[in-house]
């Protein structure tokens, strides 16, 4: 079954780093825009960042400067990279190709996701 895998997530201190990865699996990356999104305790999934086939990058306000999503087309991967991070970014990370029409809407069914603990 093709899918997107996340992983790279842990438990970090505050101010502390991550780098997710969404990874392919008889799925290809190349040629689709990828989004992260997250759902955090008590909240619904919401949609963190996007990245375009050409690399172009969106973020949501809250992690704008602290987060960053790249891709690497040859390796069937995107990143999430993660710094300064607060114990408000607790919880678990997804990735998967957004609806071009409506980002917080994703055109495939959810992984696993990856779980981010951020401690105080």
């Amino acid at each position: 079954q093709a899918q997107l895998v996340e992983s790279g997530g842990g438990l970090v201190q505050a101010g502390g780093s991550l780098r997710l990865s969404c990874t392919g699996s008889g799925f290809i990356v190349n040629g689709n825009a990828i989004a992260w999104y997250r759902q955090l305790p008590g909240q619904q999934r919401e949609f963190v960042a996007r990245v375009g086939r050409d690399g172009s990058a969106l973020y949501i306000d809250s992690v704008r400067k602290r987060f960053s999503i790249s891709r690497d087309d040859a390796k069937n991967v995107v990143f999430l990279q993660m710094g300064t991070l607060r114990p408000e970014d607790t919880g678990v990370y997804y990735c998967n190709v957004p609806s071009p029409s409506n980002w917080n809407r994703p055109l495939n069914s959810w992984g696993r996701g990856t779980q981010v603990t951020v401690s105080s």
